[in-house]
């Protein structure tokens, strides 16, 4: 259910995380929720993240709290909206500092995402789902456990990753990692971008782009 459309490399992890005990019961529970309430992302959407970027090809991980919850927007990758969708003034602050680090003029008109992600970037938001207009509505379902084991999986199997760490609440999934064979950056939130030295000027995309260049990978198109 809702996973037939994930990358092939990330299907092994699936099945293992499917055996536990917590996943029938998140599963049941997110269907009782979009079967009674209206929520989003789309179903065929809860798992975009694991098909736009498949496992072998993770470079970098962008960790959100939950989808956006206003009709249309949530495509099922964080901080990504579909192409028709307004920008969020997240995502602008976003794009605003990557103007900066890089010395471009033009901002982008889609606040799409999958660009990224077929790079290499894993945009996972922490809790996957979310009811219309209640954010954060769904953080009870157990999806922590779930996305918290994708962190662990990826920290364990994988060397020389970048994990973009962004406000508070991204910041608490240091601890997943292992910082000895992976960078890990912080900083304020985009959303609170109002304070300047908490997000504008961290130069995250920049310093990514130069250890995937010093770790032999290809660097991100952002």
């Amino acid at each position: 259910m809702f996973t037939e459309n994930i990358a092939s490399s990330w299907k092994p992890f699936f099945s293992a995380e499917s055996s536990k005990d917590y996943f029938p019961k998140l599963i049941e529970n997110v269907i009782s929720e979009y079967d009674n309430e209206t929520c989003f992302p789309p179903k065929d959407l809860i798992f975009n993240a694991f098909k736009q970027c498949s496992f072998e090809d993770v470079k970098v991980v962008i960790i959100g709290q939950d989808p956006y919850h206003g009709e249309g927007e949530a495509n099922g990758l964080a901080f990504s909206v579909n192409d028709t969708v307004k920008i969020p003034p997240s995502l602008v602050n976003i794009y605003k500092e990557i103007n900066t680090e890089f010395d471009r003029i033009l901002m982008p008109t889609s606040g799409n995402l999958e660009r990224w992600a077929q790079q290499g970037v894993l945009l996972l938001n922490a809790t996957l789902t979310v009811r219309k207009d209640l954010p954060n509505s769904h953080k009870d379902l157990k999806w922590q456990q779930f996305t918290d084991a994708v962190i662990r999986h990826l920290s364990d199997e994988k060397e020389n990753l970048v994990f973009l760490l962004w406000g508070a609440f991204a910041q608490k999934k240091a601890e997943l990692i292992d910082t000895s064979k992976h960078l890990v950056l912080t900083s304020g939130h985009p959303s609170f971008a109002g304070v300047h030295k908490k997000w504008f000027g961290n130069n995250h995309f920049i310093q990514t782009n130069t250890y995937l260049k010093k770790t032999s990978k290809t660097e991100i198109d952002w």
